[in-house]
């Protein structure tokens, strides 16, 4: 079995992420989405609208999601591939290069992001009705 994992915050639920997931789910045959913790972001200084244990029951509702986990540091990618014998890692384009230390480990996709659409400009269009 080719296991692929993908790392995000998953707040805003949006056709972008969706993409993202689908097309991460075709690269392999299970897919393992990390989350962010409540706590997690914290440290990275961001506020999600929905908590963690929401977004997880989102995540696992999706078709293309095999697994749910756990984001609470920087530093568990190796371990997550290692743990969870990962084959593909997952990220979006506007990372690119930023994980290729993971490649003596799996390898590394950074698919296209979802043009028109993130969850930055769903906070800003929702401000601006405000």
């Amino acid at each position: 079995m080719k296991k692929v994992i993908t790392y995000g915050t998953f707040d805003l639920l949006h056709w972008g992420h969706i993409n993202l997931l689908r097309r991460a789910s075709e690269l392999g045959d299970y897919l393992i989405v990390a989350i962010s913790s409540d706590e997690f972001n914290a440290i990275k200084n961001k506020t999600s609208f929905h908590s963690f244990e929401n977004r997880k029951m989102i995540l696992e509702a999706i078709r293309y999601v095999d697994e749910v986990i756990s984001e609470d540091n920087w530093e568990q990618k190796v371990e997550d591939v290692k743990h969870h014998n990962i084959d593909v890692f997952v990220m979006g384009d506007d990372w690119e290069g930023k994980f290729d230390f993971l490649k003596e480990h799996c390898e590394v996709v950074y698919l296209p992001r979802t043009t028109g659409i993130s969850t930055t400009k769903i906070k800003e269009g929702l401000k601006a009705i405000n």
